[in-house]
This record gives structure tokens, C-alpha cells and sequence, in this order.
């Protein structure tokens, strides 16, 4: 069994580029982008991993199915599709469906997640 550990920082993730590499539209800042698998391959059905951006704001459709779980910073999120916005914290989670339209706004310099994604 594998532990999500708590303690994650920017600086234990590899760069990924940014987050428009990743598909998403950068609205504001660099939206760089930080990653570690933690089970499987990003092209796999299943796989896990953290990840992590700078502060910013962007807006991203959902490419599969996420359970995700907060580890640091904060964003607000808000489904394009009902309007509804919610902030996360360190210790939140929420669940995302494939194909959801997303806007993200990276309120803290970094933000850490850890997620399982099912495509």
C-alpha cells in the first residue's frame, strides 16, 4: 500500500511545462505545471499522480474521470457548466467528471494535489 504523503512541495515535483501544454487556456499568469506519477502513466486507464501550478488562472476541460485530494495552497474552481464555484484547501477533495469544462484560479504561489484519474 502507497501513502499520499502530506508533505509535498513544488520543489519534489518535476516541471511539466505549463498547463497549456497539458491542454488547458492560460487567462492569467504562467500556469507552470509540476507533476510526479504515483501509479501507472498519464496514457494508462488508471493512474495517479500529484501535481502541481504556479498561481494562476486557467481554464481546462476535464480529459477523464478525477478524484482529487488537496496537499497545499488554495484555488477556486468553477464548473462551467452549473456556475457553481468552490475553494479548496490542504485536505479537500472533489470529484471531477470527464468532459467537465473548469475554471481554475490558483490563489496561493503553488498549489499540490493528488489525484486518481480513470479515463
Amino acid at each position: 500500500m502507497k501513502s499520499v504523503a502530506k508533505n509535498v512541495t513544488i520543489n519534489d515535483l518535476d516541471a511539466w511545462g505549463s498547463v497549456a501544454d497539458l491542454g488547458s487556456e492560460i487567462l492569467e499568469g504562467k500556469g507552470e505545471a509540476f507533476g510526479k506519477m504515483t501509479f501507472g502513466a498519464p496514457t494508462d486507464p488508471v493512474s495517479s499522480a500529484y501535481f502541481g501550478v504556479s498561481k494562476s488562472k486557467f481554464r481546462m476541460t476535464y480529459p477523464f474521470n478525477e478524484h482529487a485530494v488537496v496537499i497545499s495552497g488554495e484555488v477556486e474552481l468553477t464548473d462551467e457548466n452549473t456556475g457553481e464555484t468552490t475553494v479548496y484547501r490542504a485536505g479537500d477533495v472533489w470529484f471531477a467528471e470527464k468532459g467537465t469544462p473548469v475554471l481554475w484560479d490558483v490563489k496561493t504561489d503553488n498549489f499540490i494535489k493528488h489525484y486518481l484519474a480513470v479515463s
